[in-house]
C-alpha cells in the first residue's frame, strides 16, 4: 500500500508504481466513487478515449462512408491507405 499526500489544492500525485501497473496515462479519465469514507478511483475504458478522438474526427469532417456493406467498407479503406 503506498501513502500519497494532499496538497495545498487538493491534489494528489498517483506513485508511478501505481500508474504503471494500471496503464494509466496523461489525459486518461479516473472514476471517483464514494463509499463511506472510501474514495475509489477507478480508470475508465480506453474506448471513451478512441471515442472522443472519433467524434472529433467526425466534426472536422475526416472520415469515409456511409457503406452499405461491409464489402464496400474494406474496400474504400484499403484504398485510403494506398500510398499517393
Amino acid at each position: 500500500m503506498s501513502l500519497v499526500k494532499v496538497k495545498e489544492k487538493y491534489q494528489v500525485t498517483l506513485p508511478a508504481e501505481v500508474r504503471r501497473k494500471i496503464g494509466l496515462s496523461v489525459g486518461d479519465l479516473l472514476e471517483v466513487e464514494i463509499t463511506g469514507e472510501k474514495i475509489t478511483l477507478t480508470p475508465k475504458s480506453v474506448v471513451d478515449r478512441e471515442l472522443a478522438l472519433a467524434i472529433e474526427d467526425y466534426e472536422k469532417g475526416q472520415f469515409i462512408g456511409p457503406f452499405d456493406t461491409a464489402e464496400t467498407a474494406i474496400d474504400a479503406l484499403r484504398r485510403a491507405a494506398k500510398p499517393k
